[in-house]
């Protein structure tokens, strides 16, 4: 089975090696980086007016499943990842600090909407359910994950973050766009549906723009200098690592809990995927001119490709055990 780097894939390390040998600086910097602000808001925006009222509420009664990818995504991930950053007292040289603090941020991220809803759907799960929870992590994710960063911060040392700072700029550039653009669902929702192709190349620009400016102004404060070879050895490793023990912990949770194999696909892809698409755009709210922040940011990148990966083996073969499972009951 042979798998290959998608376009977009591509273009973002593309971005990084962009930056590394040609950041911007100065004025356009500044304008770059104004230019990611604004197109963040509108990015919400869009997503709120996306967003139907409906998703929410259909298959929100299977509050067991998702009670369960909240545990998932808000406690026990985060718990997974305050020894992770406590290698930065013990190894810093493996685990430089603001590296550790990037790990944090991933702990606190919600779940990746469209590629836990793909996959679920890919592997013939639940999609409905899958929907619901993907979608709801995201609403509560850019309410929780402030928080939940802030309570991380401060009970491993990591350093001193401004949450009033942060919360006021979640208001302002996230939570206040996402509900006018809701709003605006009754005149925008039809255009949106008809033209998803098109909000997910704008969805794939801002993203592109947001890692080319962090990754920029990270080159020109040293990040290369900073990061050293076996240090980026160790996120890829640890990235592998927290996917597979957060694939294996909702498989063993789910069959405890005597769910369906369909509930467990769900419960699998929403459970252990953290979103790139709200996690950097928040990452440049919540972090915006710290100069680590192309060290910040680089545990979610890679767990964001180590994810699509191994999903779509993983969703592979739950597709060939659902379908068995339904050409035998069928047989009966």
């Amino acid at each position: 089975m042979k798998f290959r780097l998608d376009t977009f894939t591509l273009l973002l390390l593309g971005a990084i090696v962009l930056a590394s040998f040609l950041p911007v600086t100065g004025q356009a910097a500044d304008l770059l980086a104004t230019t990611g602000t604004i197109a963040v808001a509108l990015l919400f925006f869009f997503h709120g007016a996306a967003l139907s009222r409906q998703q929410i509420i259909d298959g929100a009664t299977h509050w067991r499943l998702h009670i369960l990818i909240t545990a998932l995504t808000f406690v026990f991930f985060p718990l997974a990842v305050l020894p992770i950053n406590g290698l930065s007292n013990l190894v810093p040289e493996w685990m430089p600090r603001d590296l550790g603090l990037g790990f944090l941020y991933l702990g606190v991220l919600p779940s990746a909407v469209s590629s836990s809803i793909a996959y679920t759907a890919m592997a013939r799960g639940n999609v409905p359910a899958a929907i619901c929870s993907a979608a709801a992590s995201n609403v509560f994710g850019m309410m929780l994950t402030p928080f939940l960063l802030l309570l991380l911060v401060s009970t491993s040392g990591t350093g001193e973050f401004a949450v009033a700072e942060a919360l006021k700029d979640i208001v302002l550039q996230l939570l206040l766009p996402f509900a006018v653009g809701h709003a605006f669902r009754p005149m925008l929702g039809g255009f949106l549906s008809r033209n998803e192709s098109l909000m997910a190349r704008y969805d794939q620009c801002v993203i592109w723009i947001i890692v080319y400016s962090a990754f920029s102004h990270s080159v020109v404060s040293g990040l290369w200098q900073n990061l050293p070879l076996q240090a980026v050895v160790l996120t890829i490793l640890l990235c592998f690592g927290l996917l597979g023990l957060f694939m294996l912990v909702a498989m063993m949770m789910v069959r405890k809990l005597g769910f369906s194999l369909e509930d467990e696909a769900a419960v699998v892809f929403c459970g252990s995927k953290k979103s790139l698409a709200s996690g950097l755009p928040m990452a440049k709210v919540l972090f915006s001119g710290h100069p680590g922040f192309g060290m910040i940011v680089l545990p979610i990148m890679c767990y964001n490709q180590i994810q699509v990966i191994v999903g779509a083996i993983l969703a592979q073969k739950y597709r060939a055990k659902i379908d068995r499972a339904s050409a035998a009951h069928a047989s009966e």
